[in-house]
């Protein structure tokens, strides 16, 4: 089985990659189109020189990797990252699956980390589109948080996959499949053992942070209104 899930960044994706990573039956696969990303676009992203030196740039390349798997594999997939050329047909063999969050909650994270982000920084548009194609379940990451074991048993029922107690804990610390730029993005993630517990009130946000939480809204209502 090839698990394809697609979100947008700080959106309970790198949790969720460690929880499948954690079953002894599936390989875990961060981020593949990363660096294609950032060669293609030439944006501007912390350790950019480190991520294109360390990971395959080439898109066909990447695809033809996941193509030729034969092996269980999870995959943690950028929606942002499929910019306009790069093939997608790799994706009619696998299981899509659509992870997303709050876009209050991702843009006040996505702040902490990187400033003056846009809509195309944080996905929610292409993520629509990227379901339009292939359509799937789709996981809140706030049900994640509130109850893992019945939101991962949900959607075990609806990928057709046993669900494996390993899934809801993990020993702290980095893994072997995490992408170079796992220091600046996963300090929180290698603390962990884990998923966090529920979160609280939806952060305030106001000024140009609270306009691209509205510009955001309509792809994630769109998307929640399906939530498994």
């Amino acid at each position: 089985m090839k698990i394809a899930m697609w979100s947008g960044p700080r959106n309970l994706s790198t949790a969720m990659m460690y929880s499948f990573g954690n079953r002894v039956d599936f390989d875990a696969w961060d981020e593949p189109f990363y660096a294609a990303y950032l060669a293609a676009t030439g944006i501007d992203h912390p350790m950019r020189k480190e991520i294109l030196s360390g990971h395959d740039g080439d898109a066909d390349e990447v695809a033809q990797r996941i193509r030729d798997c034969g092996t269980n594999i999870y995959m943690k997939h950028m929606a942002f990252h499929m910019v306009e050329g790069f093939p997608l047909d790799w994706a009619e063999d696998c299981v899509n699956v659509h992870l997303i969050r709050h876009p209050a909650r991702v843009v006040a994270s996505y702040l902490a980390k990187r400033e003056n982000p846009t809509l195309r920084d944080i996905g929610f548009q292409q993520q629509a589109e990227i379901f339009d194609l292939f359509p799937g379940p789709v996981v809140d990451s706030a049900d994640v948080r509130r109850d893992p074991e019945t939101s991962l048993r949900s959607l075990c029922v609806a990928i057709d996959l046993p669900f494996d107690p390993a899934m809801l804990a993990w020993d702290a610390g980095p893994r072997q499949f995490d992408g170079v730029w796992a220091a600046h993005w996963y300090g929180s993630v290698h603390r962990s053992t884990g998923f966090a517990g529920e979160e609280g009130p939806l952060p305030k946000l106001d000024g140009d942070a609270q306009a691209l939480v509205n510009a955001a809204l309509p792809f994630y209502d769109r998307l929640s209104a399906l939530a498994i």
